[in-house]
């Protein structure tokens, strides 16, 4: 029988995947990571994705509940960022296994992505 896996806490992590896992979110984080580290209002969401101001708001929520992006108040604007700490949390899980332990992916191919994406 395998050891037990105490320290890796799947719940939160399939939390966080199920908040990304809908188009209008992934979307938002897209945008955010895009716009890091000075995020983005959420008119300029709205008006980027042509949402409706009670959508956006929604789909932030569910991303805030996650701790996947965070919220501050400018005057009457709210600003968000994508929260990276969450970001990297996510991906460290994900190819722990995958990279590191069993090589289904090589890691020299995920830095080759990353290589070429910061061009």
């Amino acid at each position: 029988m395998p050891p037990r896996e105490q320290s890796i806490d799947f719940v939160k992590f399939a939390d966080i995947l199920a908040a990304l896992g809908t188009e209008p979110r992934l979307r938002i984080i897209y945008h955010l990571l895009r716009a890091h580290p000075g995020g983005m209002v959420a008119g300029e969401i709205q008006n980027e994705l042509g949402m409706q101001p009670s959508t956006v708001s929604h789909h932030l929520e569910k991303l805030k509940i996650e701790d996947l992006v965070h919220v501050q108040r400018e005057g009457t604007f709210l600003r968000y960022t994508a929260n990276p700490k969450v970001l990297e949390d996510l991906l460290a899980f994900l190819f722990s296994q995958c990279c590191a332990k069993t090589h289904v992916v090589e890691a020299e191919s995920v830095f080759k992505i990353c290589r070429q994406e910061s061009r």
